[in-house]
């Protein structure tokens, strides 16, 4: 037996081991505690996301009724103004003189810049309201591209630009929503036209290994400079240029493009540089996944 006062080996072990158990013990609840501190300041964190986030909802919401009333309640005023300046035109009321004739034809050409602008206002809060409704069906190129071309016919006066539609080789019958499609490829198609001075605008389309079909609609425009590509399918988006200032867009044109691709499964892109010339371009799914019954007959 020890002497009286002393300590055993064990003893000195025992007590070691109760002081850093004793430490470990601290130490975790002190990690416990900052644990909960943590998942606290998360929970606060989500329930102010989730509260930006309905705001965000319904400002969004707001906003799209706002555009889709202001929309609509443009729409008669604006046909007015359309119907009377063209009976103007045509002389119904009396012979006009080359001055007035001249201010009768920039009040009609901003007419229909309004009209454009109220059409896209009006599709774009569809969008964004969720009450576009995609209808799928199968189409063939062939037949798309000559209803284009039927459309732009009546618009092209300029001798130093041709409107060409490549043959659309080797891409089979698509099932997609061809309406959708078309609004697409005519804002392409209506900015290259208004840009381009001199040359071309081509409309071609190319299947990929993937089962996806890219439009392209290609000019020899005045192109854009890569630092406004970023922003080029924003709202409201403008490029500065001498050019820009005199045909005025809508700036709602491409960002609706956008908007309509990515309802359709597929997205947009630009290619360009200033002096020569921009291509524009979308890629589709040849085949829409519905995600409501079977796979749909093809095409004959």
């Amino acid at each position: 037996m020890p002497p009286s006062g002393t300590h055993t080996h064990a003893e000195d072990t025992d007590a070691t081991l109760r002081q850093a158990l004793k430490a470990a013990q601290s130490e975790v609840e002190a990690l416990r505690s900052e644990l909960d501190e943590t998942n606290r300041g998360v929970l606060a964190l989500y329930a102010e996301l989730e509260a930006q986030a309905d705001e965000l909802r319904q400002a969004t919401e707001l906003k799209s009724r706002f555009l889709a009333y202001m929309s609509h309640e443009f729409r008669t005023p604006i046909g007015s103004i359309r119907s009377i300046s063209r009976l103007l035109i045509d002389r119904v009321d009396g012979p006009l003189t080359a001055e007035q004739e001249k201010q009768v034809r920039f009040i009609q050409s901003t007419s229909a810049e309004f009209d454009d602008m109220v059409n896209d206002l009006l599709d774009l809060a569809k969008v964004e309201s969720g009450r576009v409704t995609i209808f799928p069906d199968w189409f063939k190129l062939v037949d798309l591209f000559s209803a284009l071309r039927g459309m732009f016919k009546p618009v092209l006066t300029s001798p130093d630009v041709v409107l060409v539609f490549e043959e659309p080789h080797d891409v089979p019958p698509i099932f997609n929503d061809d309406r959708k499609l078309s609004q697409i490829l005519r804002n392409f198609i209506s900015n290259a036209l208004k840009f381009t001075t001199h040359g071309e605008v081509r409309v071609s389309a190319r299947g990929n290994a993937d089962g996806t079909v890219t439009f392209s609609v290609a000019d020899t425009g005045i192109g854009i400079d890569p630092a406004f590509h970023h922003a080029i399918f924003e709202d409201f988006s403008q490029v500065d240029s001498p050019i820009q200032k005199r045909l005025r867009g809508t700036g709602l044109g491409l960002s609706l493009s956008k908007r309509l691709a990515e309802l359709l499964g597929g997205s947009v892109a630009i290619t360009s540089a200033l002096g020569v010339g921009s291509t524009f371009s979308v890629t589709l799914p040849a085949r829409l996944a519905t995600g409501d019954g079977p796979e749909p007959a093809e095409a004959t």
